[in-house]
């Protein structure tokens, strides 16, 4: 299935303005200055007033721009950018080119450059160790950006609905985290499944199995991000 591994403006990623102007101010450079050395680093033209427009959130520089701005600041681009969400903001984030990245995960580059625009995952387990490697990437963002989610929600979906037990190792094997840890996440969803249908069938008057259904679908909508946070890991 495609999987969505970038979202929001193709060109521009998202900035952290207030971050921009702290670390600008922090060395004392005026908009003039900064302006100056990218242009005398990078070669990229820009008015002092683009870089003021920046740091009011009136505008956001470009990839290469980002990237030149965080050389001017002494800074690395993971600085200037918010959390990263998607394959490509990971990707800014450590200051990597396309080609660099493609080329050190073993992946033709027009290959890479369609999974950040959103494109399906087609590379083997080993790429996809060597891209977490280099992106530096929590297990829920490999998950979702190598096409895995669905197939995690679903394991997730039957270990809460029916026996868990026999979801360890089939998700173990998309989630390698210690079996103990897996065992207890698993018994807990289907424990808090259980208990939200059992709780909403308890209600009196009005349509208790529609209740107990609409209850067991909210809890099922956000397995994924339930199973994370009881796992101990933050998904982007």
């Amino acid at each position: 299935m495609p999987v969505n591994t970038h979202d929001g403006d193709a060109v521009r990623p998202p900035f952290n303005a207030a971050a921009a102007r702290r670390l600008r101010e922090a060395l004392g450079m005026t908009h003039a200055h900064v302006a100056y050395g990218i242009w005398a680093a990078y070669g990229i033209r820009l008015e002092p007033a683009a870089v003021a427009s920046w740091e009011l959130g009136e505008g956001a520089p470009t990839e290469a721009e980002l990237t030149a701005l965080a050389g001017a600041l002494w800074c690395a681009p993971a600085e200037l950018l918010g959390a990263p969400r998607t394959l490509r903001e990971f990707r800014l984030a450590l200051g990597l080119a396309p080609t660099d990245l493609a080329l050190r995960i073993g992946m033709d580059q027009a290959a890479y450059e369609r999974l950040e625009a959103g494109g399906r995952w087609t590379g083997t387990d080993r790429q996809a160790a060597t891209l977490a490697a280099e992106l530096r990437l929590p297990l829920p963002a490999l998950i979702r950006f190598t096409g895995q989610q669905a197939r995690l929600v679903e394991l997730l979906t039957s270990a809460a609905t029916t026996r868990w037990q026999g979801y360890v190792r089939p998700v173990g094997k998309l989630a390698p985290l210690p079996k103990e840890r897996l065992q207890q996440a698993l018994q807990e969803l289907h424990e808090e499944y259980h208990a939200r249908m059992t709780a909403s069938l308890s209600w009196t008057g009005g349509d208790a199995a529609g209740e107990a259904g609409r209850a067991g679908r909210e809890f099922l909508d956000d397995i994924a991000a339930e199973f994370w946070r009881r796992v101990g890991e933050a998904a982007p």
